[in-house]
């Protein structure tokens, strides 16, 4: 059935699409009569450099538009600020299907139409925001688009939640754990005052953090799911986790095709291997992205190797995405993801919610330094917690890290995603 769907989606966009005719025009398959993975596998990666290489030449939408324009119902942008903004249009079809989706998918982390929701993460050219609100919308729960980023917003979203008591709640795991630490300096109690069943969130890493995680299931008392693939991709929320799933996501195979793929020979990858997660639309009949590389880093596991309650059938990512390739922190030969350093800081009782990495080359020696704070209701004291930063990120990553100690609140939350990392080493430039 899969492969069916691939092999509508790979011709159709073939025959309707200026750029894939161009792309395809020197692959070894025929693009019309895909009849195997292997095959498949025979086109060409595209990359987001791709992409807005297309759509610079062929503005706004590039040839991958494969509808009339008049037929668009949504476009969206992305913020550019990694260089050109790229833009996609939605057509009506699609719009319908991707709120049917993204309503089959918040069933199954245990929403219900009678539940009531709150979006706190921004709307302006964040599909995440969007995308949330369509699901919700169709499963007809009653909704907030609180939004996020305005000065005094984070105040103002502590009194509504106790107002309105919302079952749920859509975010970054990052702004979760400022809403919560907010809401408990103005008096609340989030396992008391607040009534959230369920938490779901996309944009980074974090839901599938294991330590992350658990601080939020203990800050409020509620069920925490990771989701999330790219805004390209929408419906975004085909990795997913469900009510049963201890860790990580479900990756929905067929409603966005996913491989993972070796990054540095885009070879396909077996389960149990750590790969980049590349994915291709099934039904897409306005702007299909096929076999779009994401950057990101994960590894998967067989469905019978996870065996989940839900009775469902896909692979899984069981740390869900846990960085980028071109995230990844290379020092003195060790690869380092932030994520694995937010692991093991949120595994320490005294560990004030927020820190800071900072690489730096001093006399051709790369060194590592993490900005941490400290719970001042913790019996730690600063040099026994700096030890235990130490040993505890040694045993992780195989590095023994400089480690400065402040007080909780002095690093700055953010009311979306999180950006830790300062790489400060010169990269040396040949004369």
């Amino acid at each position: 059935m899969i492969l069916e769907k691939i092999n509508e989606q790979v011709r159709y966009a073939y025959e309707n699409s200026g750029f894939y005719r161009e792309y395809y025009e020197d692959v070894d398959v025929d693009p019309t009569d895909i009849t195997s993975f292997e095959e498949f596998r025979e086109l060409p990666v595209l990359t987001n450099e791709a992409i807005k290489r297309e759509q610079k030449e062929h503005p706004p939408f590039g040839r991958f538009l494969c509808i009339d324009e008049n037929g668009i119902e949504r476009i969206y942008g992305t913020s550019g600020t990694t260089g050109r903004p790229k833009v996609f249009g939605i057509g009506a079809g699609d719009w319908d299907r991707i709120a049917e989706w993204h309503a089959q998918i918040l069933w199954s982390i245990g929403l219900r139409p009678d539940d009531r929701v709150i979006i706190t993460s921004p709307f302006i050219q964040y599909l995440g925001s969007w995308g949330a609100l369509q699901g919700v919308d169709r499963l007809g729960c009653s909704t907030f688009p609180f939004g996020a980023g305005m000065e005094g917003q984070t105040e103002q979203a502590v009194e509504w939640i106790a107002d309105l008591r919302p079952d749920a709640l859509y975010g970054t795991p990052s702004y979760a754990i400022y809403l919560g630490e907010t809401a408990e300096e103005k008096g609340y109690d989030p396992t008391e005052d607040f009534e959230f069943k369920v938490m779901f969130f996309s944009g980074e890493p974090g839901a599938s953090v294991p330590s992350t995680r658990r601080r939020i299931e203990t800050l409020f008392d509620c069920t925490v799911i990771d989701q999330g693939s790219m805004a390209e991709m929408t419906p975004w929320m085909s990795n997913s986790g469900c009510r049963h799933l201890e860790n990580g996501m479900h990756v929905w195979q067929d409603i966005v095709y996913t491989e993972l793929l070796d990054p540095e020979t885009e070879a396909f990858l077996e389960y149990g291997e750590e790969g980049v997660p590349t994915y291709t639309h099934l039904e897409r009949t306005s702007q299909p992205m096929i076999r779009l590389w994401s950057g990101d880093i994960s590894y998967w596991e067989s469905p019978e190797e996870t065996d989940c309650e839900c009775g469902r059938t896909y692979p899984t990512l069981p740390r869900g995405v846990y960085g980028r390739v071109d995230d990844m922190l290379v020092i003195r030969g060790k690869n380092v993801f932030p994520s694995q350093i937010e692991d093991r800081l949120h595994a320490l009782d005294a560990f004030g919610d927020e820190f800071r990495v900072v690489v730096e080359n001093e006399e051709a020696l790369d060194t590592l330094e993490l900005v941490v704070e400290r719970d001042e209701d913790s019996d730690v004291e600063d040099d026994e917690f700096r030890a235990l930063v130490r040993r505890s990120i040694k045993a992780e990553i195989g590095l023994s890290p400089n480690v400065t100690v402040v007080k909780k609140g002095t690093l700055e939350r953010t009311q979306f995603k999180a950006d830790r990392v300062e790489d400060r080493r010169k990269i040396p430039v040949d004369i």
